[in-house]
C-alpha cells in the first residue's frame, strides 16, 4: 500500500486537478488536536451530562463516552435517550476560551490561495466556528459554514447529514475534497466521489490510536497529512509551477 502521506507535488496535483469545492472540518482540522481547545470542550461536555442527569463525574465521563460512540455525538445521544434540549448543551460547551488557539498564518495563505468554494462542515456550531477562526487568523476565507444545526442535529458520519449538507451548498461531490479528523467522517464523502483527505497530529496521543496508523489501509481515506498548511500549498497553484 503506498505511503498516502508522501505523494510528490505534482502526483498530488494532479489528483486534484478537478476540485473546486473545498470542505474542512473544524476541530481538531483546523487546529492541531495537540491544542488546548478541544479538551475544554471535552470537560464541559462531560460536565454538562454530570449536571443534566445527576450524575457522578465518572459516570457522566462513561456515559459522555458512550453516547458517542453509539450515536455520533453525545449530543445525539442526549436527544435521543433524555430529550435533552440541543440549543441548552451546544451553548453550554462551546463556552470555552478560544484565545488558546494561535494565528497560523501558512495554513492562512494556503486556504485564500485554493481556487474554487470553500465551506466549513462541523458537527459544532457556526458560533463555534465564527469564535475558531478568529483567533486562527482565518476568518473570511469561507464561503459558508454549515453546523450541526443546520443538519437537524444529526451529526456526522450519518449520510443523512451529507445530503443535508449537500442540498444547502448546492455543490456537486465529484469536483470536491473533504478535510477530517476522524477516518469513520470520511467514509460517505468517499462513497459520493470526494477527494477525502485525513488531518492527522503527530504530536497528539491519539495518533497512536490504530485507526490513525493504518489509514493507508483504509480505502475510503486518498491522503494523510499532519501539516494541513503544506498539504494545501501546492494545490492552490498550477500544475507547472509545482
Amino acid at each position: 500500500m503506498p505511503d498516502k502521506s508522501n505523494i510528490p507535488i505534482k502526483q498530488r496535483q494532479q489528483a486534484f486537478e478537478h476540485v473546486d469545492i473545498w470542505v474542512f472540518d473544524l476541530d481538531n482540522t483546523l487546529y492541531p488536536a495537540s491544542s488546548s481547545l478541544f479538551p475544554q470542550i471535552h470537560v464541559k461536555m462531560t460536565e454538562f451530562v454530570q449536571k443534566a442527569l445527576n450524575l457522578s463525574k465518572e459516570a457522566a465521563s462513561k456515559l459522555q463516552r458512550d453516547y458517542y460512540y453509539d450515536h455520533g455525538t453525545t449530543l445525539n445521544g442526549l436527544m435521543i435517550n433524555h430529550n435533552i434540549a440541543p440549543a441548552d448543551f451546544l451553548d453550554y460547551v462551546h463556552d470555552i476560551d478560544h484565545s488558546v488557539l494561535e494565528k497560523n498564518t501558512a495554513l492562512h495563505a494556503s486556504i485564500k490561495a485554493l481556487k474554487g468554494k470553500k465551506y466549513i462542515f462541523t458537527n459544532g456550531t457556526v458560533k463555534h466556528a465564527i469564535n475558531t477562526l478568529e483567533p486562527l487568523g482565518l476568518s473570511g476565507l469561507f464561503d459558508d459554514m454549515f453546523d450541526i444545526v443546520g443538519t437537524n442535529y444529526i451529526p456526522k458520519p450519518e449520510k443523512i447529514a451529507f445530503d443535508r449538507f449537500f442540498s444547502y451548498t448546492g455543490l456537486d461531490p465529484q469536483r470536491a475534497s473533504m478535510f477530517e479528523d476522524l477516518e469513520h467522517n470520511l467514509q460517505v464523502p468517499h462513497a459520493y466521489g470526494m477527494k477525502t483527505i485525513l488531518v492527522t497530529d503527530v504530536s497528539h496521543p491519539d495518533f497512536s490510536d490504530p485507526e490513525m496508523v493504518k489509514a493507508d489501509q483504509i480505502n475510503h481515506v486518498d491522503f494523510v497529512t499532519s501539516n494541513l498548511a503544506d498539504f494545501l500549498k501546492p494545490l492552490g497553484l498550477d500544475a507547472h509551477q509545482g
